[in-house]
């Protein structure tokens, strides 16, 4: 049984590299890419504050499609190149969005959403999985700390459903 720990942590780099740990535990030994992306999306939305949603938009070939999250009822699918998901998974770079209402062309499945970090999820041959959509329904919730434990975090999950 995994246990999900909240210990104090002196950075958000810290808690971050401890979350990476975390993720590593919890998605060892299983290759299913559904089922380590909902215990993935529980473990993030549960360890960090001020989420209001967190998971993942998966690729099927034309657009992305909502698969495994924890937060409200989300957009099923959704177009490359449109809204920050859209964009990260069209250009293969992370989105950082201090404020979604700054970003043109955002798509708010959930109206509380003021910002929004979105990593795409490529594979080791370059075709895109899908994205990691976390938001947070305060402005400037998301830095650069956030960028890099956020990839690091996808990093490890790409890691297990590669096998």
């Amino acid at each position: 049984m995994f246990e999900l720990k909240s210990p104090v942590h002196a950075s958000k780099r810290e808690h971050y590299e401890d979350l990476v740990q975390q993720a590593r535990g919890l998605l060892a030994g299983e290759r299913d890419p559904i089922a380590n992306a909902a215990n993935f999306s529980a473990l993030v939305y549960h360890s960090l504050p001020e989420l209001n949603w967190a998971g993942f938009y998966l690729f099927d070939g034309t657009e992305l499609v909502v698969g495994p999250f924890q937060g409200k009822p989300a957009c099923i699918r959704i177009a490359l190149g449109r809204g920050v998901c859209g964009t990260a998974a069209q250009t293969r770079e992370t989105q950082l969005v201090r404020d979604v209402n700054a970003f043109d062309g955002h798509i708010a499945c959930d109206a509380a959403s003021q910002s929004e970090i979105v990593v795409p999820l490529v594979k080791t041959d370059g075709s895109l999985l899908g994205v990691w959509d976390v938001d947070s329904p305060v402005i400037d919730r998301f830095d650069e700390d956030d960028r890099a434990g956020m990839q690091a975090l996808c990093a490890v999950f790409m890691e297990a459903v590669r096998g």
